[in-house]
């Protein structure tokens, strides 16, 4: 655990993605097989789920640290980090230094012997282990335990630098480590031994590929497509959908259906798998799940797509109500044989050949674009995507293979234009992490009648001199308080982004939007000359 707590905070001391690296590969280098298997596993965002609950902790902390809840809360205003928060108030009564930290476990035998063991007991029983942990700590061990515990253990790598330390230790391409990891990965040692030694590149029936990503699209109007991307009969168009991206894997009399955020979909999404367990040969599929309008034959809103996902079970009331479909537009897999390092036209080739015999309402072949006139012509049916309910295009060079990650050059996502709206700052909140101290979260309202009434919240878009600038209007501006939210002078207007719009029950407004994020701050614009709710519903 001290190894481990040692690599937290070296990580967290560096920028440089060198010395990132090469902290990564030392630690994986000196430590047991076990305690690898562990780290790795959070290290690429995995997290001990439903251990103890948030409320409980925060109070075994009052009670170890002789505070009331208020001051809790209001430390965790300040310090931005409940993990951070709950050690520091902890440890200013214990006092237990570095030297006399009592817990000398490795990762591996903590997380098995402490930390799991958590589940099912009663909350009484949980409090007085927790506290038992926080006295044999110092501050620094105590403060990723309660990262282990409450999930939020972020540090600055990416799973791509993670994926690339275990690369060079293994002496594998980084896109071969990528896929072992890929799917329910357990951290165990045989597991740890098994990426190192190659053993785990045996193809496993449910494990999907690595997802490749498109870069945005930015276009100047001074700049021609031509210039930038070559000729158009290059790229293969297809629209830009807004579901839930997913890889459909059918192998050995299996079918799996992943989301490229590694969550199995089958349970919320039963019917693709029947369909597909009827066909024959074996392939893997990347595409897009949507909820499907069948009687117009268009693609549903994504809020309707939400209302099957988090659910473990889905009832023949919910698929009814909300029926969805697949919409492949690349095959990643073949009879058994990976296909990923054809061209994307050859591959597109294959997917309709297998399309012909796949026949179900379900799956639907995502449609390319054959346009008379270049780039001028791809273009205008750009403009056309929210008619067509899709987000823009996505452009794919015909001569790529299917990448890992994002690779600049070879897919492009060209989405439209986002709506606009000018609204009103009315209350602020501090943020948490790197933004701990800063007033930072932001509900902006826009004008009914005479009154400014609540139309969305937004935490990105500003930069840091502009935040900064923000955070000392907003502390002398401040009209009210209630608890961590400032009720500001209603003075300061910004131009607010986002993708689309919808009625909405749940809001004070009648409406939501979606992705709501700040595009410029309107200094020349005086509050009473914000948008109002009729202007914003006419975009409905």
């Amino acid at each position: 655990m001290r190894a481990f707590t040692n690599l937290y905070f070296e990580l967290d001391r560096t920028n440089k993605t060198k010395s990132k690296l090469r902290i990564l590969r030392d630690y994986f280098l000196s430590v047991s097989d076990e305690d690898a298997a562990w780290a790795l596993f959070f290290l690429m965002g995995q997290r001990l789920k439903r251990l103890v609950k948030t409320s409980d902790l925060k109070r075994w902390a009052s009670d170890s640290c002789g505070f009331p809840d208020w001051m809790i809360a209001d430390c965790y205003d300040h310090v931005g980090d409940l993990a951070e928060t709950l050690a520091l108030l902890v440890k200013a009564k214990t006092k237990v230094s570095h030297l006399e930290s009592k817990v000398e476990a490795g990762l591996s035998d903590f997380v098995s012997s402490a930390l799991l063991p958590l589940r099912g007991l009663g909350s009484e029983v949980q409090g007085e282990r927790i506290q038992s942990l926080w006295n044999r700590m110092d501050c620094a061990m105590g403060f990723v335990l309660n990262k282990l515990i409450t999930g939020g253990f972020r540090v600055g790598v990416s799973k791509t630098l993670v994926i690339k330390a275990l690369a060079e230790i293994a002496e594998v391409d980084p896109a071969v480590m990528a896929h072992q990891l890929m799917g329910n990965w357990e951290p165990s040692g045989a597991n740890y031994r098994a990426l190192l030694s190659g053993d785990a590149s045996k193809q496993e029936t449910g494990k999907p590929y690595p997802f490749c990503l498109a870069y945005p699209l930015e276009i100047k109007k001074e700049e021609r497509l031509d210039l930038l991307l070559g000729a158009a009969s290059d790229w293969q168009i297809e629209p830009k959908w807004d579901g839930i991206r997913a890889q459909m894997i059918h192998r050995e009399q299996e079918c799996i259906l992943w989301s490229r955020g590694e969550q199995l979909l089958n349970e919320q999404i039963p019917e693709l798998a029947s369909v597909v367990l009827e066909s024959e040969g074996a392939f893997v599929l990347d595409g897009e799940v949507l909820a499907w309008d069948f009687e117009s034959d268009v693609v549903r809103s994504f809020s309707d797509l939400q209302m099957r996902l988090g659910r473990k079970k889905v009832t023949a009331e919910i698929q009814e109500s909300v029926p969805i479909i697949f919409m492949a537009y690349d095959l990643l897999e073949e009879g058994g044989v990976d296909v990923r390092s054809l061209s994307t036209f050859e591959r597109r080739k294959r997917l309709e050949r297998l399309f012909a015999s796949l026949e179900s309402p379900l799956f639907r072949l995502s449609p390319t674009l054959e346009l008379v006139g270049g780039w001028d012509a791809i273009a205008a049916e750009r403009l056309k995507s929210r008619e067509k309910r899709v987000e823009g295009l996505m452009l794919k060079h015909g001569e790529s293979a299917y990448g890992v990650g994002r690779k600049k050059g070879t897919w492009w996502k060209w989405k439209v234009e986002p709506y606009t709206v000018d609204a009103v700052l009315v209350y602020a909140q501090q943020g948490h992490g790197r933004r701990a101290g800063v007033f930072s979260d932001y509900t902006f309202s826009i004008w009914k009648g005479d009154t400014l009434v609540p139309f969305c919240k937004a935490y990105s878009g500003l930069s840091d001199v502009e935040m900064k600038s923000v955070d000392r209007w907003i502390r002398s501006n401040t009209v009210s308080r209630h608890g961590p939210v400032r009720v500001v002078q209603p003075d300061l207007v910004f131009e607010i982004a986002f993708e689309s719009v919808q009625e909405s029950s749940r809001h004070k407004s009648g409406i939501a939007v979606r992705f709501p994020r700040i595009h410029r701050w309107r200094k020349d614009k005086p509050a009473k000359d914000a948008d109002t709710l009729d202007s914003v519903r006419a975009l409905l």
